[in-house]
């Protein structure tokens, strides 16, 4: 379990508030003209009136369009996937599924999508949606720290006195590297000494985030009109920062590598969004993607780090490989308005996850380290004093500790995860999976008046 990077994007307004239509109901009949009186003196009849043909009902009103629940399904997939890879430590995992390109990629689709508003209302929105689950994710990991001895005025890293509190900034507002220290605590100790490197570690990819929505006002002047230029260049300037073609030192080297390898991802966002994707046969963009694929698996194969085949050591082979997978996924995006078949039952866990994605990916490394003294606690229990069982539960403690993880996620979202909901001005909520609070969703009536139904 490393503090390699893998992780989500602030998600937007849940899908299931999207309004209700209604359809028209049809007019009522209308009346015949009164006929004519009878006289003594013959009269020609005057030609009969048509009658007027009633008409046809009105047409219900578009829907507006609301949350794409394949974007969703795609961002929890990404989510669990982080969680395993993080438990695991499985390199292969970066290859199956590159979750950070995929997270980047709806979030910079929801961006582009935001920015048909007044771009600094969105970006204040959107970083306003952002902090207060960090500050509350800071806050308590820097009591932690402080309670178990780190003093950053005092770290020689920091350069110590004011400067040191300066780098403590990043724990409010992310616009770099949050400062912590590599061992704390002791061996003995209820986690390990490396904790702090763990829950920190993943800070990263907020910083990541935050960049690009600054950025994306720009981005997308740029990519509307030079698209294809803007959806390349970062992909080249990752063949020149993640090579050691120019070797940037320190963190701004890690922000700016970040910053290319995932820009590709982003900017594939604006591409979906704008329709770039939909007007390229699907062969060709298929046949290119594979091509981008491939490169970045050869490249990989020559350039593997102390963790083989982990492509969060190897950026330009990270680039390209998320940049190919992306564009297959979002090529063969269905735009689902609700989850199909049997995909219908996660429909709940996968709205939660949406309307928590911050707070399961800022807190599920430190969870995953409470797990331990949890489970360690069964070899106190009188059956385990049996070698046998003993060897057992150590052949499956990761397994163990995966199914335990998600319950103390679950905590964690009824905990601070109703912080979310104040960021984004809403009202708090403990559990929001979709479900009404008498326990059922509302279906349309099936009267020809018409109905409300949800999204």
């Amino acid at each position: 379990m490393g503090p390699g990077a893998s992780g989500p994007g602030a998600p937007e307004p849940s899908w299931q508030n999207d309004p209700a239509w209604r359809t028209e109901p049809y007019p009522g009949a209308y009346g015949h003209p009164a006929g004519l009186e009878p006289t003594a003196t013959a009269v020609a009849p005057e030609p009969a009136v048509p009658e007027p043909a009633a008409p046809a009902p009105a047409a219900a009103a578009p829907k507006k369009p609301g949350r794409d629940r394949y974007l969703d399904l795609l961002r929890s997939i990404a989510l669990v996937r982080v969680v395993a890879y993080h438990l695991f430590g499985w390199a292969w995992l970066t290859v199956l599924f590159p979750s950070m390109g995929v997270m980047f990629a709806l979030a910079g689709s929801l961006m582009a999508r935001s920015l048909n508003r007044p771009a600094w209302g969105v970006i204040k929105s959107r970083v306003r949606r952002l902090l207060p689950p960090l500050w509350v994710f800071s806050a308590v990991v820097l009591s932690m720290m402080f309670l178990g001895g780190w003093n950053p005025t005092k770290d020689p890293d920091l350069g110590g006195g004011f400067q040191a509190v300066l780098h403590l900034f990043n724990y409010l507002v992310p616009v770099g590297a949050p400062p912590f220290p590599w061992q704390i605590g002791s061996k003995s100790g209820l986690l390990e000494q490396t904790w702090a490197v763990q829950a920190a570690g993943v800070l990263w990819y907020l910083r990541a985030y935050l960049w690009f929505v600054v950025a994306s006002p720009l981005l997308l002047w740029a990519f509307r009109r030079a698209p294809w230029p803007t959806l390349l260049a970062p992909l080249a300037l990752t063949a020149v920062v993640g090579t050691g073609v120019v070797k940037i030192p320190g963190e701004t080297g890690n922000a700016v590598s970040d910053f290319a390898v995932y820009g590709g991802c982003w900017v594939l966002g604006f591409a979906h969004h704008e329709g770039l994707l939909a007007r390229i046969p699907r062969y060709v963009a298929v046949s290119g993607a594979s091509l981008v694929m491939a490169f970045g698996l050869w490249w990989a194969s020559g350039h593997l780090g102390p963790d083989g085949w982990d492509l969060n050591d190897i950026p330009l082979a990270q680039a390209t490989w998320s940049f190919g997978f992306v564009v297959i996924l979002l090529l063969y995006s269905p735009s689902w308005q609700e989850l199909p078949g049997r995909l219908a039952r996660w429909d709940k866990l996968v709205t939660l996850s949406n309307n928590r994605a911050v707070t399961i990916y800022l807190w599920h490394n430190l969870l995953i380290m409470a797990t331990v003294p949890i489970l360690d606690q069964l070899y106190n229990l009188p059956f385990m004093e049996s070698e046998r069982a003993s060897a057992a539960l150590d052949s499956t403690y990761m397994i163990w500790m995966f199914f335990l993880v998600w319950p103390l996620i679950g905590l964690a979202v009824v905990s601070v995860g109703w912080v979310e909901d104040i960021a984004a001005k809403r009202s708090p909520r403990l559990w929001p999976n979709g479900t009404k609070k008498n326990g059922t969703k509302k279906k349309a009536a099936a009267s020809g008046g018409g109905g409300r139904r949800r999204g």
